[in-house]
């Protein structure tokens, strides 16, 4: 059984991929899997249809991710990955295509994929794992896909303040792997925060594109405030209360340039 033996799950992820042409069924992908996975797909020009077959519990957990989250609805919204979850997850962390099938081994952070392309061994393989895909039941992203974020916010914001958002997005990209990001509600504030936007507009627009809730904003605006990392100052309007507007609340924030900003908040948080 030839190995491709790489130093890294993406590297992993990108080779197996960009040879597999047709579908892939992914059986028990572990959460970095995943990761590698969509991360890969969303670069490639022409990826391959992804099948994955998971827990119920660890495709939940890693989809709370807002990266992985979003790019997997774009992927979703194109018709390039679907999800199905099982009760009991087949116990191997499986790559099958018609002629192949690749298992994933790991050991002490480097990964290999076992492959095989024995035609009666793969035929079972796909028959078996098949029909678990068959029966397991489909699985809801509820994030919103990455691109129609990214267009809400610039048609209903603005420039600045999407490509604040990007740059924000860009900068966890590179960090991403601690589980300690900063979540999609905190970074939509803190870039709201850099171009002195209103609460009511940045809620508005996270409540309608499917982020969170007007409430979920206003109480992480409120810890935040609390944290000294924004402030708020009232805007008088002509009818009804005053709205207001969000700025930062720390001068290393102020200073920060947008693809510093993640790393600066999460330092002030603690």
């Amino acid at each position: 059984m030839p190995a491709t033996l790489t130093d890294g799950i993406d590297e992993t992820a990108r080779t197996l991929l960009t040879d597999a042409g047709g579908s892939v069924l992914v059986v028990d992908p572990s959460e970095r899997a995943v990761e590698a996975l969509v991360d890969v797909a969303v670069e490639l020009d022409d990826p391959p249809t992804l099948q994955l077959l998971a827990e119920e519990s660890s495709m939940k957990r890693v989809m709370e991710d807002f990266l992985v989250a979003s790019n997997a609805a774009d992927l979703v919204e194109a018709g390039v990955l679907e999800i199905r979850t099982a009760d009991v997850a087949p116990g191997n962390e499986l790559l099958l295509t018609e002629s192949r099938l690749a298992a994933l081994v790991w050991a002490n952070g480097t990964v290999a994929a076992l492959t095989t392309e024995d035609a009666s061994f793969v035929s079972a393989a796909n028959d078996g794992y098949g029909d678990a895909w068959a029966d397991a039941e489909a699985f809801s992203l509820r994030t919103p896909p990455l691109s129609q974020v990214r267009e809400s916010l610039r048609s209903e914001i603005g420039d600045a303040t999407a490509d604040d958002f990007d740059a924000v997005l860009e900068s966890l990209t590179t960090a991403r792997g601690n589980g300690k990001g900063l979540d999609e509600v905190t970074i939509s504030l803190l870039v709201a925060a850099k171009n002195e936007e209103l609460l009511y507009d940045i809620s508005k627009w996270g409540e309608d594109i499917g982020i969170a809730s007007k409430a979920t904003f206003s109480r992480t605006k409120t810890t935040l405030e609390d944290l000294g990392l924004i402030d708020t100052e009232k805007v008088p309007i002509d009818v009804g209360r005053p709205r207001l507007r969000l700025k930062f609340g720390h001068d290393k924030l102020s200073g920060a340039g947008s693809d510093e900003l993640a790393s600066v908040a999460q330092g002030l948080m603690g």
